[in-house]
């Protein structure tokens, strides 16, 4: 039994939280209703005493605070605190194995179409504002699950992590949602209502967020969330207390931008950790509201329990200071098998299609931490001399900023250029890898000079992984590539597009048009790799940007494959 718990600061000039914690002297359960209020107190009044109090709450303890809260069954204990005499210093050297989670595909879409029309019907007949519609993901672990745990943290780094294992279960909670932080006195809530993805260049990422900022449809998704808070922090506040002194931050974090709000009050002199609890669990962003009417729907909605996904996970100091997050982005493991929920809030002017992206882009970080991968660079070697060598650099040095991977350039130089002086002659396919740890390896294999002319064929359905953050860095996963791999032996590559009907590039390279007298290339907005051979190709002039539509191609008079190793490759379109 272990706990690693790594809280950021929650508000100015506070401190952040990062310390781990070895098996408690004593442990806190309740598995009934009726016990779960007794375990708070038994929590807070241990604190009081100078103890450390962890653990977490299941979503389906809201019953033991007002039985309108409809819940499922409960799969495991409805609250669990360990209980610990001092923190110990968080391991200098995380290391650790690799861990390599398979996901089963979640909820059918139709069946996601179905439950966003009953909650539409509900919010068109006045039952509902909002409601907060999930579903669990179920996958298995090969692997140890603090190993897991590392991963996501680095795919999420930030927000309020922590790694509880119970015995029974493995909690891997990289939650960047803040749920409360309390003093005894002052109470602190953050609400995060409003997701808009990442963008693939610094200005579409620019564009994105400002759009987020600005959206009526997710400002009303915030506001309603944040007067649903402020209501039940009046139920343990001194009157006129409440106030809400920052609405719609914008957060960034690797797969979505984030809006989050601040509600704060000063509690009631004798609140007890209990009543803080009793008035605001659950956390109404991961309800709706009016609360009790969106538990009830979502009861009906969702076919299992959430557990300790959409509870609370959080530490209790001595002294009785408390900060829970909010337990989305977490993960419950036992026995080798995965659970973890993805949802969003569903308001009237909220789509089937855009939800529906919005879950995806979420479920990023659990896509990013499930297996292994290196950064990747492909590189020409011709008699000793590499192709592109610092565009290609750079690129892998931008790969290393946006996964967390130490970059150490005149380390990765040095392993290119011992490659390129042990292959002074002949033409050579370079691949350079870096690994999580910051490793660099470069390996040499002959190749042949490229033919004058491709054929290429069309993908037959939309490629989805189009925004995915590993199409726009390049990177030793491809099963999202190899899916489309060409059908027939006489096919070079196959040529993709994106949900919207727009090209993006083909499997190994990117892709050249001409269209209407000008040779034209996919803006990297529509999904894909910033290729080196393509950036020159812009630089000189020979191409330019512009959105280009499957039912365009019938007009179009040339085609090329173009990357760095290969080069511009007239093309044909089987």
């Amino acid at each position: 039994m272990s706990t690693l718990i790594d809280f950021a600061a929650p508000s100015e000039g506070a401190a952040p939280l990062r310390c781990t914690f070895g098996a408690p002297s004593r442990v806190l359960v309740a598995h009934a209703v009726d016990d779960v209020c007794a375990v708070l107190d038994a929590v807070d009044a241990l604190a009081r005493q100078g103890r450390w109090c962890v653990g977490y709450l299941r979503y389906e303890a809201a019953a033991a605070f007002d039985p309108a809260l409809a819940v499922h069954q409960a799969d495991g204990p409805l609250a669990w605190f360990g209980v610990h005499d001092a923190p110990r210093p968080w391991p200098e050297a995380e290391g650790g194995g690799m861990a390599d989670a398979q996901w089963l595909d979640g909820l059918p879409r139709a069946a996601f179409d179905a439950g966003m029309a009953e909650i539409h019907h509900a919010i068109a007949d006045g039952e509902l504002y909002q409601l907060n519609y999930t579903a669990q993901l179920h996958g298995a672990l090969r692997g140890a699950p603090r190993d897991l745990f590392m991963a996501l943290r680095r795919a999420q780094p930030g927000g309020y992590a922590a790694f509880i294992d119970s015995g029974e279960e493995q909690l891997l909670s990289v939650s960047p949602e803040l749920f409360f932080d309390w003093d005894g006195e002052r109470i602190l809530v953050r609400p995060m209502k409003g997701t808009a993805p990442r963008g693939a260049t610094p200005e579409g990422d620019a564009a994105l967020a400002e759009r987020l900022r600005t959206s009526a449809k997710e400002r009303a998704e915030n506001v309603m969330i944040v007067d649903l808070i402020r209501n039940d922090l009046s139920r343990l506040a001194r009157p006129f207390s409440v106030r809400v002194p920052q609405l719609f931050r914008l957060e960034a974090l690797p797969s979505v931008w984030q809006m989050s709000s601040d509600v704060e009050a000063s509690t009631r002199g004798g609140t007890t950790l209990a009543e803080v609890f009793s008035a605001l669990f659950p956390c109404g962003s991961v309800t709706g509201a009016p609360k009790v009417q969106a538990m009830r729907r979502i009861r009906a909605l969702e076919p299992e329990p959430r557990g300790v996904y959409c509870g609370a996970i959080g530490v209790v100091r001595p002294g009785g200071a408390a900060t829970f997050n909010v337990a989305i982005r977490t993960v419950t493991a036992r026995d080798g098998l995965l659970r973890c929920g993805i949802g969003s809030g569903i308001t009237a002017d909220a789509t089937a299609d855009g939800e529906w992206q919005e879950w995806r882009h979420k479920r990023a970080f659990l896509d990013r931490a499930s297996a292994p991968f290196e950064l990747l660079e492909t590189l020409a070697l011709e008699d000793g001399a590499l192709r592109d060598a610092p565009a290609h650099l750079a690129r892998m040095a931008r790969a290393a900023a946006h996964f967390g991977y130490p970059w150490a350039a005149a380390r990765v130089e040095s392993s290119l250029r011992q490659l390129a002086d042990a292959h002074p002659q002949g033409l050579w396919r370079v691949r350079l890898r870096l690994d999580a740890q910051g490793r660099a390896q470069a390996e040499a294999h002959a190749m042949e000079a490229s033919p004058a002319q491709v054929r290429l064929q069309l993908a037959t359905a939309p490629f989805e992984q189009a925004d995915s953050e590993f199409v726009r860095f390049k990177t030793t996963r491809r099963a999202h590539y190899d899916a489309f791999a060409p059908t027939a032996p006489d096919v070079f590559d196959t040529l993709l597009w994106n949900r919207h009907g727009e090209l993006t590039e083909c499997t190994r390279g990117n892709i050249a048009v001409l269209l209407d007298g000008r040779w034209v290339t996919p803006p990297q907005h529509c999904g894909l790799l910033d290729g080196v051979g393509r950036a020159r190709c812009l630089r000189e002039g020979r191409l330019s940007e512009a959105v280009v539509r499957v039912d365009a191609l019938p007009r179009a008079r040339g085609m090329a494959f173009i990357n760095s190793l290969r080069g511009w490759i007239d093309a044909a379109l089987v």
